[in-house]
């Protein structure tokens, strides 16, 4: 397994966050992670790129734990957060390169390149972030996401802001990037978990109501709608 979570919990004062959820995610096969706002999501996701400690349990990435091999973790991991932190008043080049070499990558401009190609940003490589629209932004961070070849992915709304020719291509990486790594992506928009995703957890005040295959969920809720399904299990 290349993620194996182990009943995860973070608490904030007074509110579980995050209890007790185990689930394991392997490459080939897309995860989706879904569940209302404020159900755990992001802060599952924080824990697994070890951005966050847990209050209990175990997160392992292809064999490390988070917490004790935070450095090996992270050179294995690709993390696209939610809003993408991006330094504005650099050149989306400049910003790929800064990555590329913090991560002591060899070959760094041979990296860059490859990744503004993956994405589709090569007419936009040599302007600045800041005159970017909100769809190429996000397409600046997934480059950053997977520029060091990672085993594992974790995108958190990774087609937020795309207009829909860039969508289509967006979806078509992302398919790409999972017939050899692990993703695990979240999204509030069923139709991108019917597009791209083989498995999915449900999770709902801090609790894992669904960890199925789309197709098993839907035989087992008797129903074809991801929408249903979601709210029958989320109200």
């Amino acid at each position: 397994m290349s993620i194996k979570v182990t009943q995860l919990s973070k608490q904030y004062g007074l509110q579980k966050a995050v209890d007790g959820i185990s689930f394991e995610a392997v490459p080939g096969r897309i995860l989706g992670f879904l569940g209302p706002n404020g159900a755990g999501k992001s802060t599952t996701m924080r824990m697994l790129t070890g951005y966050l400690k847990p209050d209990s349990g175990t997160a392992d990435l292809c064999g490390f734990d988070t917490q004790l091999q935070s450095m090996e973790v992270r050179r294995i991991i690709g993390y696209l957060p939610e809003n993408t932190p991006l330094y504005t008043d650099m050149y989306v080049k400049e910003f790929l390169m800064f990555a590329a070499n913090a991560y002591g990558l060899d070959q760094p401009e041979r990296k860059v390149e490859l990744a503004i190609e993956q994405v589709g940003l090569k007419d936009e490589a040599h302007k600045k972030i800041s005159v970017l629209s909100k769809g190429y932004r996000q397409r600046v961070g997934l480059a950053q996401a997977i520029i060091h070849d990672p085993k594992v992915l974790i995108l958190d709304e990774p087609t937020s802001g795309l207009d829909p020719n860039q969508l289509a291509e967006i979806r078509d990486l992302i398919r790409k990037l999972g017939k050899d790594k692990t993703v695990i992506l979240s999204t509030h928009i069923m139709q991108e978990v019917e597009a791209l995703c083989d498995d999915i957890i449900i999770i709902n005040k801090g609790r894992i109501a669904a960890n199925s295959g789309i197709n098993e969920l839907k035989l087992q809720h008797e129903s074809d709608s991801l929408d249903e399904i979601f709210r029958k299990l989320t109200m």
